[in-house]
């Protein structure tokens, strides 16, 4: 007999309401639900489709042990028995910090996953943690902590009361509004210029956003950060800034931007004065203006001066903390001050190659298979990977394949045998989305980053199948087999387990941690409803909205409760853009590559759905404008070699006529032919983009450790062998 459940997606930010229709233990249908009371009946054919990829058969059931070059179901006692027995070794014979983790985007998009996997490295006193958001959002982090003193506060867009948007290097239609949730983000932005918005949208491509609404401009890549300096140069030329008593550092910035007049940056950016004078003129004559960024910024080079650069516009122009600026969102309590309090994030201490301090407490991600390949005390020698998979992800995979090849112990907590996964001695089957009970994940609970907030809880729509187990019974499991309490306590441990049988005791079948319990926790100390009382409001409850003016002065966690504007770390980076700026003069015409997304993926995860690939959409293709393919002899339907620093990948060519001349653009995610588990996708022909980047210390990005992923110079060129397509293995060319 049918049911209908009604939950959430948690395969990105928007969170969409979702109803869910069940026939015993199997979902036959998924739509959006329209009575939601923030997504009201939106939701991205990756949401509607995620059946397929949590009912595929290629769902790990069990857990599984490799016997040389073979995997072999063992039980949960084998397992962790297996791993706590060789954690203890090499804590005993190493120390705590050869024992790594590497947390994945899955991880942030459940509320105890990442927080169980946090107490379980606490446990075992490692520092040893590396985040997947040193791949596309760390900048943001690592300036929000200079600037307002916590790495989570996160001003974003009033797009309700917004009279100038201004978004640079972001596509919120294809891939929805990073750091806050927006239902229909297509919608929205028609919604905000019928308003009366003027709305820009600066980008190497005229993308599905600038196709949507308002106008588009060319950018170079990677030349971002002079767009901003050119913005900002301009404005105070202007005397258009606005004095505040809640601001330090005024000065220091003034002098930063004083030599980047709009002619001269324009030599770089391909922005002309005039262009960038225009933009500047909406967004100083607008009642509320706003500057939106994500990943085409994040990922350059010099992300964390541009996010800092942006984050100064609003304050200086009166927009931070102002209706139709920027606002602060509350959470359900003060997680900012909470975290301060207690040294959550706000860890200082620095990797072991390279000194990098870690952001969010956690290294970057560019220099794990150094930490890895480099002897000495502290040497990693075993990673836990969860929610994630950084041979996809991770700059220059194809030498993080050659170190995490040497690990004396890798586990992997995941709903497939995937890339990452078949490098793994212990493979540990998780629960997905639609097996475990849920609040909305950290951004929208704790910091309120939704346009409309609100909350909601779900139940599981579908029991766990065989032996799978959702990640904070598995971490709590590790931590006893490994002999450590999560958090460092003991105690704490000790009441999880016998909380845990008490609830196995009351709930027969039962055989892990009372997440329920513990969710509905998390909302009486906060001061929420409790979760039955929630799952009486299937759309969800709303939330007070947001109200200007009570971040500034207020709520700003900073030593002394000001704007840092003139931080010392963004100061002393800073003084790199001269150097910067006469590079990229010097390179001339030379190709950059950027990415690109598409509405049927989600970095890595769904090509393992046959219906996402099929076609020519088995593979990803290096988009090129005609005027490029003409000159460099490449034809639509033809092979091309594409090499940086690196590596060379060879793959198909497709021409747009939508990108600036001189930039080609390679869709990321793709390269799963070494996953073991992945049926389908294994198949597909795509290559991983991340083999152009490079890694290591010298090609981070001082600040926040994010690695160069956009705008990488490259040479093209038609392929120098076998041009049939269907003979090609997808695999990076010699």
């Amino acid at each position: 007999m049918s049911e209908v459940h009604h939950t959430f997606c948690r395969i990105c930010e928007s969170l969409c309401g979702l109803r869910v229709t069940v026939d015993g233990d199997r979902i036959t249908k998924v739509e959006p639900d329209d009575a939601h009371v923030a997504t009201g009946g939106f939701a991205c054919v990756k949401g509607i489709k995620q059946q397929g990829l949590y009912g595929s058969p290629d769902r790990l059931t069990r857990p599984l042990a490799r016997r040389g070059d073979r995997f072999e179901p063992v039980s949960w006692d084998e397992a962790n028995t297996a791993i706590g027995e060789k954690v203890r070794q090499l804590r005993r014979d190493h120390g705590p910090n050869s024992i790594a983790m590497y947390v994945g985007t899955a991880a942030g998009f459940s509320l105890l996953h990442p927080v169980f996997a946090s107490g379980f490295m606490q446990g075992l006193g490692s520092t040893s943690l590396y985040a997947s958001a040193t791949q596309d959002c760390a900048n943001k982090f690592a300036v929000a902590r200079q600037m307002y003193g916590f790495p989570f506060t996160q001003p974003f867009p009033d797009l309700d009361r917004c009279r100038c948007l201004i978004i640079v290097g972001a596509n919120p239609v294809v891939s929805k509004w990073s750091f806050l949730q927006v239902n229909n983000p297509y919608k929205t932005l028609h919604a905000v210029e019928r308003d009366g918005a003027r709305i820009f949208v600066v980008d190497p491509r005229r993308t599905e956003t600038a196709n949507a609404a308002g106008e588009h401009i060319f950018i170079r890549p990677d030349t971002d950060v002079f767009f901003y300096l050119a913005f900002l140069h301009e404005i105070f030329a202007r005397g258009a800034t606005r004095p505040s008593e809640h601001l330090t550092g005024v000065a220091e910035v003034e002098a930063v931007v004083r030599p980047w007049t709009p002619e001269r940056c324009a030599e770089v950016t391909k922005i002309s004065a005039e262009t960038l004078r225009r933009l500047v003129d909406a967004f100083l004559q607008a009642d509320g203006a706003a500057i939106y960024s994500s990943t085409g910024v994040n990922m350059g080079r010099n992300g964390s001066l541009a996010f800092w650069l942006q984050e100064c516009i609003h304050a200086l122009t009166g927009n931070l903390d102002r209706a139709g600026g920027t606002l602060v969102g509350h959470g359900i309590f003060d997680f900012a001050r909470f975290g301060q309090r207690f040294g959550m994030l706000t860890d200082s201490s620095t990797s072991r190659v390279g000194g990098f301090t870690r952001t969010n407490d956690a290294f970057p991600g560019g220099v794990l298979a150094d930490e890895i390949l480099t002897p000495g005390k502290g040497q990693v020698r075993a990673l836990f990977i969860t929610g994630g998979n950084p041979l996809i992800t991770m700059p220059n995979s194809a030498r993080l394949r050659e170190a995490m090849s040497k690990l004396e112990l890798v586990v992997s907590l995941d709903i497939y045998l995937n890339e990452s996964a078949s490098l793994a001695h212990y493979v540990l089957p998780a629960t997905s989305p639609f097996q475990r009970p849920d609040l909305p994940f950290v951004f929208p609970l704790f910091l309120g980053l939704q346009r409309k907030p609100y909350l909601q809880a779900t139940r599981a729509v579908l029991p766990p199948e065989g032996e799978q187990r959702d990640e904070a019974t598995i971490y709590h499991d590790l931590a006893r087999a490994c002999g450590v309490g999560l958090f460092g306590r003991r105690m704490f441990s000790a009441a999880l387990e016998v909380w845990r049988r008490w609830h196995g005791w009351r709930n027969p079948g039962a055989t892990g941690l009372p997440n329920e319990a513990l969710l509905d926790l998390v909302l009486r100390l906060s001061g929420q409803p409790r979760f039955a009382e929630l799952l009486q409001h299937p759309h969800g409850l709303l939330r007070a909205p947001h109200t200007p003016g009570t971040f500034l002065g207020q709520r700003v966690t900073t030593d002394d409760g000001k704007v840092h504007l003139g931080a010392a770390g963004l100061l002393q980076a800073a003084a790199s853009l001269e150097a910067t700026f006469q590079a990229e003069l010097g390179a001339g015409d030379q190709l950059r590559l950027i990415t690109k997304r598409a509405l049927t993926t989600h970095n890595s995860w769904t090509h393992n759905l046959p219906d996402f690939v099929k076609g020519d959409h088995d593979t990803n293709h290096l988009w090129v404008h005609p005027d490029d393919a003409a000159r460099l002899g490449l034809t639509e339907g033809g092979m091309a070699d594409v090499q940086s620093a690196t590596a060379t990948v060879r793959l198909p060519v497709k021409l747009l006529d939508t990108l600036m001349p001189g930039v080609v653009a390679l869709p990321h995610g793709w390269g799963h032919q070494h996953a073991r588990g992945l049926t389908v996708a294994s198949r597909t022909r795509g290559v991983n983009v991340n083999l152009l980047a490079a890694d290591g210390p010298g090609a981070l990005e001082r600040t926040s450790g994010m690695a160069h992923l956009t705008g990488i110079p490259v040479d093209v060129r038609p392929a120098a062998g076998p041009q049939d397509p269907t003979s090609w293995s997808g695999l990076p060319a010699a």
